[in-house]
């Protein structure tokens, strides 16, 4: 089922287009790779998802009853949330609040906050203050908050950026692993090795065009081809992809 359709949706600021006429539909259970150099429009595009900028022309549905307050956004971490004065319980429970204010949380957002520190395998971390964790460990958190506003969609900006190889698999393997469990992430990312192995669709952005599709497909497509450097993962193919970032 769509969640989220496109229809020949250009996007930009101030009536100038950065993106222009994209049509494609992410579906439940999706997970979404989207990738372009710099520039591309990448951040744009999230925006738009997010309701944060609305489209020049063309449009963007919300289906299956999901609401743009409703869904999981990470962002790229700042120093300022780094050095948030915070227990981790704090961080995750402040994820609540995308519902809703309420002067005081209730039983079931704190059963919901527990439950996702679960998840992402922090909950031993509950009463830690937040700027004292690793990098690996406070972007778990992150998530783990992210997740507290939504049952259906994560919206990941960058979440690698800064944390050492390890730290990012096990990010990584923790993002799929809740794909499998039925949430459906869309991910911007340079990290486009990655992206083809864990994604089950890729948007590649380039400026005056852009693809869609599977991962297989882009594999085989001359974008792919050109922007990729590894070996192609795919069962039924033993060709290396040549070309540059």
């Amino acid at each position: 089922m769509s969640l989220i359709k496109f229809a020949d949706v250009s996007i930009g600021y101030e009536g100038v287009n950065v993106l222009s006429n994209l049509s494609f539909e992410i579906n439940a259970g999706d997970y979404l790779c989207i990738v372009g150099e710099n520039g591309s429009g990448k951040t744009t595009l999230m925006k738009s998802m997010l309701g944060l900028i609305s489209p020049i022309s063309g449009t963007i549905s919300f289906n299956d009853g999901l609401k743009q307050n409703h869904i999981g956004y990470l962002p790229q971490q700042s120093k300022i949330q780094k050095d948030f004065p915070a227990s981790v319980y704090e961080v995750v429970l402040s994820g609540c609040l995308s519902k809703g204010f309420l002067p005081f949380y209730s039983k079931f957002q704190k059963k919901t906050a527990f439950d996702n520190m679960q998840k992402a395998g922090i909950s031993d971390l509950k009463n830690k203050c937040f700027r004292e964790l690793s990098g690996g460990q406070q972007q778990r958190a992150l998530l783990a908050r992210a997740l507290c506003s939504t049952e259906k969609l994560l919206i990941l900006d960058e979440p690698i950026t800064g944390l050492d190889p390890i730290a990012a698999q096990e990010l990584y393997t923790l993002i799929k692993q809740l794909n499998h469990n039925g949430i459906t992430v869309i991910m911007v990312t340079h990290d486009v090795n990655a992206a083809i192995v864990n994604a089950s669709h890729i948007l590649h952005l380039e400026k005056e065009t852009y693809f869609y599709g599977t991962t297989h497909t882009y594999l085989h497509s001359d974008i792919g081809k050109r922007f990729l450097v590894t070996d192609c993962p795919c069962d039924n193919c033993q060709k290396n992809h040549r070309g540059g970032v």
